[in-house]
Order: structure tokens, then sequence, then C-alpha cells
């Protein structure tokens, strides 16, 4: 057997080991550093707004303006986003829009109260943006009551009242209804209470009232501009003073429902539905396709801490009255071109903004106080 010696290291043996620890080190610091720069790359945008509109009338920028087209130009939101959640368009056309500093962040979610519903729900689950302090402001155009205020006037929402409904064609329904829809739980339109069944939630959601509040105080001093067709069209609305009134802000609640409805008859029962569901403390305002549903998808988000539910905002803008002049048609009415539909827009965007801005301008405390607290 040969013994065992100590055999002493050659001149080429140490080099050799430290090429390999130094390749060794290398291999890990590239690992590391790629690690840590996908880190980066993946850690959510703390978005700071949120504003959703439902529409747009062509492309984003530069032709007639839908409902997302005036934030877009003029909150420089330049910075085009994928959004593979959203809804079915023509594919690129609107996606997910974010200023530079990416603070803000626009979304078009499609109309009716399902789009609204699935793209509030995507936008809340994906993971590329940080939600948590994001104010949400849902904004668009709708028809407005009458008997509550005028084309181009700008409702803050205290309350959004959903359409879960029976009905009756008001041709089989008794004699003495004013019309054929009545709550589910009950027997008759107008009960003196409601009775949700267990099996759907109630057709009422309540927006944060301080935050409400404060964002009618920030403009309801606005001027909302007028428009002379506008005006001459008000004018028609004989025995409606809050009709023939040039645009202005108010508190006023939202009806949603995927109807397209209109006319004096069901003009009252969107009355006496948000005077039902809120107890009587609600007005109805203005109609709404979308906005029960941006609000049920907040409902589910916000116990997941994906969104902050006090923190979110719903304003309407009359772009059309919800029921026909005094002597003419419904279906006349119904089927004419929106006459204050620019106005509209322009309301939307001069009253959110203005919130909006002020709400950005003082982040530091907006972040951990909401206004109105």
């Amino acid at each position: 057997m040969r013994p065992f010696t100590h055999r002493a290291s050659t001149p080429h043996t140490k080099p050799a080991a430290l090429r390999c620890v130094l390749r060794v080190l290398c291999v890990c610091s590239c690992l590391f550093f790629s690690v840590a720069a996908t880190q980066a790359q993946t850690k959510p945008w703390p978005i700071r707004a949120v504003v959703i509109a439902t529409f747009e009338v062509g492309n984003d920028t530069g032709d007639v303006p839908g409902e997302y087209q005036f934030w877009v130009e003029r909150e420089h939101l330049t910075e085009v986003l994928d959004f593979p959640g959203g809804p079915d368009l023509p594919p690129g056309q609107h996606p997910l829009r974010t200023n530079k500093d990416h603070t803000i962040l626009g979304m078009l979610s499609g109309t009716t109260l399902v789009n609204a519903t699935a793209s509030m729900m995507a936008l809340g689950l994906d993971r590329r943006f940080d939600l948590s302090h994001a104010y949400i402001l849902i904004n668009g155009i709708a028809g407005v009551d009458p008997n509550v205020a005028s084309i181009g006037s700008a409702a803050w929402s205290p309350y959004v009242i959903s359409d879960v409904v029976r009905e009756i064609d008001p041709r089989e329904a008794p004699k003495d209804w004013p019309y054929g829809l009545f709550p589910t739980g009950s027997t008759q339109p107008n009960p003196p209470t409601t009775d949700a069944p267990t099996w759907h939630r109630s057709n009422l959601y309540t927006l944060n009232p301080k935050l409400v509040h404060w964002a009618y105080n920030q403009t309801k001093d606005l001027n909302l501009g007028d428009d002379p067709k506008v005006a001459a069209f008000r004018a028609d609305f004989t025995g409606f003073p809050n009709a023939q009134r040039p645009p202005f802000v108010l508190l006023g609640d939202t009806f949603s429902s995927d109807y397209y409805w209109h006319g004096a008859i069901m003009n009252k029962f969107a009355e006496d539905w948000v005077r039902l569901w809120t107890n009587g403390k609600g007005t109805f305002a203005m109609t709404a396709m979308e906005d029960s549903g941006f609000l049920g998808a907040i409902e589910r988000l916000a116990p997941m801490h994906r969104v902050d539910a006090d923190r979110v905002l719903v304003l309407r803008t009359g772009s059309n009255y919800s029921m026909q002049r005094p002597g003419h048609m419904p279906v006349e009415s119904l089927t004419a071109p929106y006459i204050g539909g620019k106005l509209a827009l322009e309301s939307a965007y001069l009253c959110g903004s203005t919130v909006l801005h002020k709400i950005l301008a003082d982040w530091p405390t907006t972040y951990t106080t909401i206004p109105g607290n």
C-alpha cells in the first residue's frame, strides 16, 4: 500500500480554484440582479385615481368625443396598457391608459351592467396595479329627471339603486296599478317597506356620504356653461322649473337599469323606486345602465383589499331628459339625438376633474385621510 502523503499545491491550483469561485459568484450576482429587476418590474403601480367611462364614439382622441376622450386628452393619459379582461371592443381600440407618472388610470368599461361588473372586477384583480388607496370616479352622461334638474346639470350620487324587479305587462296589470313593476318579495307596486328575498342582495348601494358631500361642495358653484339650442329646448318644459334652469350641480341619485326606458310613466316609477329603496332619503335624478354593476364589483373587491369602497364617487350629467316634453310623445323623445350630449360631457369633465385635482394636489393627506372626514 502506498503511504498517504500530503501534496503541496501546484502553482496552477489556486488560480483555477479562484476562477471557479469567481464564476460562481458572477452567476449568483447575475441571478440576484435578475430577480431584483424582475421584482422591480412587477411591483404594482400605486394608482392614486381611477377614472371610469362607459363608452366612446370612435377613437380615444382626435374625433367626436364620448365619455372617455376628454379625460384621455386633457389628463394626458398617453401611456397605453393592454386590458386582457376588458370589454369585447375592437382589439386595441380602447385600452387602459395612464399618465406618465402612473398616478391616474383611465378605463373604458363598455356599456350595460354586465360589462360594467366584469370590467371592474378585471381591473380590481389586475396585479399590475395597487388600487388600495385609489379614488375611483365613475362618470358619464345620463337621462336627467326634469322634475329635479336640467340638461347639462351634474349630480353627485349619495345612492345608486339597481333594478331587480318583478314585471307584468301594464296591459295585464290591475287597473289601479300605476305601472306593471313591483319589488320581488311584494305583491304590488309601492309597498310601505321592501322585503327583499334572502337569495339576492337589496337594490341599494350607499356611497360614502362625507366624501360625496365634500365633492359636491367643491363643485356646487361652478359655472357649467350653456348652449343656445339646449336653452331653447329647455324652455319647452313648461311646468318643470328645474328642467328650465341653466345647468347646475346637485346631489341626486342614480337608477341603474339595462332597460333603456323613457317616458312619464317610467319616470314616475324611477322616482318611486328610488324613494322606496332609500326609505325616503334619496331623490332620483339620473338614469344609468352601469353604476350598480360597478358598485356590485367594488362591494366584492373591497373585502379582498383590492379597492377602498369609501373612496368611490359616482358623477352623472344630463345629456337628455328621461321623459318627453309636454305635448310630445315618448317615442319621439326617445329616438331623437341627444341635444345636450356635448354640454353633458363638458360638465362631467369639469366637475370630475375639479374634484380629482383637489384630491391629487394634497396627496400626502388624501392618501391617509378621505376628504370630508
